[in-house]
């Protein structure tokens, strides 16, 4: 397990000598709809949206070749042999290592989701003709178990888990779409680089983050935190690229605290290959970061290990750190008193503190669509049809806008408001419709990620707003500008 570890964490050497290590995975995506691909679909939540998995890209495969386990499992349950799985490690390989010749992460966000959705095509295609469309199935399947689970089932012997009657339990995901935990949880919400803290179902702080490039996706599904690693080590994978790289040896590890040590001071395992880890600037917040893990500042991740250690019924002191730093050559290991699960959802559309956000569709998910707004609304008991015309062409307009592949068609909401069911009773179902002209809104920026837009019928539903929102920079999270309804 440690060597799988270390082996994807070392994609970051491969891209980036100072990029944070980790790597990703493809996983069952809450609040998505995408088309079709070669990855498989994901189970949704019970009065959940369809989803389907992140796709896998010869990256990710990569990182999973240096598990021992999946590949005999591969040998096994996907009946591959052994020349299918050196030629499959082989283009794998190489396209890590063509990677980091393009170095991708200089490239602008726009670019790098393009060159990832090139990626994926030629991952379905490079692997149907290696082992055929079947087996190719077979291995995406197999893959989004390992995916979903971080390579493990999660140990329900340690989250004390009292759930009330109807009430998912700790070790399993919540279920519908912007589920509010009653339990003690971290839930990490990608397209809104948010993470936030619930103990014993109530949010007591929120972290801004940096997510996966869109190549090395951060995954989704139930995880668990079970310690905090303090100064770990690092050691370089068996891959061709190692042997590049100046002071650096295969096998040989890197001392906590060296500069070749991409891990930073502290990092928190959620299941193999992630980590939720420091290391990160201010800037990187906000946008692709890392490979597959959850990236925060030095201070933020120090202060996020104490208030972890905290919610699992311990403790980490300021003084018990700044000892474990004292020496940075020294590994210092932190079991929590209990696991804490760590659910990573992909929502792009959430209802949050009577407001609607609708986020950029940053890993090209299709989950902007009125399909999954409407399960978000009746989520909620709201229906599409109990907005006004005014908020309903808001929402359509917001949801083309931040979709990856946005219609140069306006947007109507005709079609929308008479082809669904009935309003649902309530203040906004009997008012008025506006049938005033609509003044020309402000245009939603090719590179805004949010919009947020007040609907008079979500006063006081919904996800709860970021509490104590660490933004990373030392000071106030800025306001959001919300849209208003005329």
């Amino acid at each position: 397990m440690n060597r799988f570890r270390n082996t994807s964490l070392g994609l970051v050497m491969a891209l980036s000598l100072f990029a944070a290590g980790c790597s990703s995975e493809p996983a069952s995506t809450p609040n998505s709809n995408a088309p079709a691909s070669p990855s498989p679909a994901g189970s949704p939540s019970p009065a959940a949206p369809v989803s389907q998995a992140v796709p896998v890209t010869l990256p990710v495969l990569d990182a999973l070749f240096s598990d021992e386990a999946f590949k005999s499992n591969l040998k096994t349950k996907v009946q591959l042999t052994d020349d299918q799985l050196a030629q499959l490690q082989k283009i794998a390989s190489e396209e890590v290592a063509r990677l980091r010749q393009a170095n991708i992460e200089d490239k602008s966000p726009e670019e790098q989701s393009s060159l990832a959705e090139q990626s994926r095509e030629h991952a379905a295609e490079s692997i149907r003709g290696i082992i055929g469309e079947q087996k190719a199935q077979d291995l995406f399947a197999l893959a989004r178990d390992y995916w979903v689970k971080g390579g493990e089932s999660l140990d329900t012997t340690k989250t004390d888990a009292k759930p009330a009657g109807g009430e998912a339990p700790e070790n399993s995901l919540l279920p519908g779409p912007n589920a509010v935990p009653r339990d003690t949880r971290i839930v990490v919400n990608i397209p809104a680089f948010r993470m936030d803290v619930f103990k014993e179902g109530s949010l007591v702080k929120s972290y801004k983050i940096g997510i996966g490039y869109p190549d090395f996706p951060l995954p989704t599904g139930l995880r668990k935190a079970q310690s905090i690693i303090f100064n770990p080590t690092w050691t370089p994978p068996d891959e061709p690229w190692v042997a590049k790289m100046k002071n650096v040896s295969v096998g040989e590890k890197v001392e906590a605290g060296s500069k070749l040590n991409p891990l930073g001071p502290i990092k928190i395992p959620i299941g193999l290959p992630s980590l939720i880890h420091g290391g990160k600037s201010p800037a990187k917040l906000g946008t692709f970061a890392s490979h597959g893990c959850v990236g925060l500042t030095t201070a933020q991740v120090q202060d996020f290990a104490k208030l972890l250690a905290q919610v699992a019924g311990g403790e980490i002191s300021d003084k018990a750190i700044k000892t474990y730093f004292a020496d940075k050559t020294k590994t210092k290991v932190v079991k929590l008193d209990r696991v804490v699960p760590v659910e990573l959802r992909y929502e792009t559309i959430v209802v949050e503190d009577g407001k609607l956000h609708i986020y950029r569709d940053v890993y090209d998910q299709d989950t902007n669509t009125e399909a999954n707004l409407r399960a978000v609304l009746e989520a909620n008991g709201v229906k599409l049809e109990d907005l006004s015309e005014d908020e309903r062409g808001q929402v359509m307009e917001a949801l083309n806008a931040m979709s990856r592949h946005p219609s140069k068609t306006p947007v109507t909401t005709k079609t929308a408001a008479t082809s669904s069911p009935a309003a649902s009773p309530g203040p906004a179902a009997n008012a008025k419709a506006d049938k005033k002209v609509v003044a020309a809104r402000k245009p939603i920026g090719k590179n805004q990620k949010e919009v947020v837009i007040e609907l008079a019928a979500m006063q006081g539903k919904g996800y709860p707003a970021a509490m104590n929102l660490d933004t990373g920079s030392g000071k106030p999270a800025p306001t959001v500008a919300m849209a208003k309804a005329n």
